[in-house]
């Protein structure tokens, strides 16, 4: 999927929740402009508590 499409979001499947690069989650220590793939993989969703292998590429409608 081309990063233009879904501009690196991503999607909780949990939730709904949707990781935004430039915002990042600075509460969990993700600072804002940080890729999906560069966040550590015991982060967890700031919402649901789910699992980063909970997320997948969201695409905008």
């Amino acid at each position: 999927m081309n990063s233009d499409t879904n501009k690196g979001w991503y999607l909780c499947l949990s939730c709904d929740y949707i990781y935004k690069p430039e915002e990042g989650d600075v509460e969990g220590g993700i600072e804002p402009g940080t890729p999906f793939s560069n966040i550590p993989d015991d982060w967890v969703c700031p919402v649901c508590g789910a699992r980063k292998s909970d997320f997948m590429p969201y695409q905008a409608e």
